[in-house]
């Protein structure tokens, strides 16, 4: 194993040990609940950077996913009675796995288009999923809305469960995006970013890696989707399938360091806490979102790379100059040393 592979399994394993511990030693649910909707967001931009960005494809309409497997999991509750408690987490998986299964057509179509065209072709499959939601009342009750049943976890520890659930699927999905970026696919993912006709003519197969990072992203959305409405327990078209949510996820990414293992769930890290923070402190005047606006203007006026990019570029520079620096001082102490002869060795210009 490596150094720096070692490395990064270490890093990993704090980082779990962190959030695993965090619900278990902060007892105010106010906090876990700030925990639960930050790591939502860190999962989400982690799904969406899988797909988008080591494609380059920018996709604005992974949500639409998010509410699907929400509405399928309402649905699930109120014609099949999969009961409350833990067992929906148990069923995740397979609803993820089977809408990002489902969604492969539309990729395949949709993918068929590049740039702004894929985009918009994105965007628009997200609102056409939220009318859908709207109108179809004898499915999704349109504007009224789903109730889901409440889950029967104590008051006390009501966020834990959720909160542990979305941590698993940030580590899922940042264990996938390790293992992609160290594998075959990830090189061809990376080459169809970088030029993709370029990679197609040197054999890689495009469309089907590119079909593999969006059924990766889109059952990781999914899932997540799937957490937020059972710990909503109630769900309607425009929280469900919200461009905003989208949209954060997206800003999140870029913020932390698009194409970057660590990027989209520091992104979330540091802009989740601080909107919340303005929502409590200035939420009554709405001025909230020009806070959380001047705290993401400020950091990419600063690291306009985003976080993580910028910082090892900065780690990259100080070794440059320690490196440039010690330059003359090596030099200097060779130059005071000369050989003398073979059998006395080396001796100090100096004592010459």
């Amino acid at each position: 194993m490596s150094r720096g592979t070692a490395a990064g399994l270490a890093r990993g394993a704090a980082f779990a040990a962190i959030g695993i511990a965090f619900p278990f030693v902060v007892h105010a649910a106010w906090i876990v609940n700030i925990g639960v909707l930050t790591l939502m967001y860190a999962a989400l931009a982690t799904a969406w950077n899988l797909f988008s960005g080591y494609t380059g494809y920018i996709s604005l309409g992974q949500v639409a996913f998010f509410g699907l497997v929400a509405y399928a999991l309402a649905i699930a509750f109120e014609h099949f009675g999969i009961g409350s408690g833990y067992n929906p987490f148990w069923a995740l998986p397979l609803v993820g796995a089977g809408v990002a299964l489902a969604s492969l057509p539309v990729a395949w179509i949709a993918l068929r288009t590049r740039h702004m065209t894929f985009a918009i072709v994105t965007l628009t499959l997200l609102f056409v999923v939220q009318q859908l939601a709207f109108n179809l009342h004898s499915v999704t009750h349109g504007s009224s809305g789903l109730m889901l049943p409440t889950p029967t976890f104590g008051i006390d520890n009501y966020d834990r469960p959720f909160y542990l659930a979305m941590l698993g699927l940030l580590l899922l999905g940042l264990a996938l995006c390790w293992l992609v970026l160290r594998s075959k696919l990830g090189l061809m993912l990376l080459a169809i970013r970088e030029d993709e006709e370029k990679a197609r003519g040197l054999g890689v197969r495009v469309t089907g890696a590119k079909l593999i990072a969006w059924w990766l992203s889109i059952a990781l959305t999914a899932m997540v989707g799937g957490v937020w409405a059972y710990y909503l327990t109630f769900i309607y078209p425009e929280s469900s399938v919200d461009p905003l949510v989208m949209i954060g996820a997206v800003l999140m990414t870029f913020l932390g360091g698009r194409g970057t293992l660590w990027g989209p769930a520091i992104g979330a890290l540091v802009l989740v806490p601080a909107q919340q923070y303005m929502l409590t402190r200035l939420g009554a005047s709405e001025l909230y979102l020009v806070g959380y606006s001047a705290v993401f203007m400020v950091v990419l006026l600063l690291l306009p790379r985003g976080i993580v990019p910028s910082l090892r570029d900065l780690v990259v520079r100080l070794r440059e100059r320690r490196r440039t620096r010690r330059g003359p001082v090596m030099r200097r102490e060779a130059a005071a040393w000369r050989p003398c002869s073979r059998s006395r060795g080396w001796r100090s210009a100096s004592a010459a």
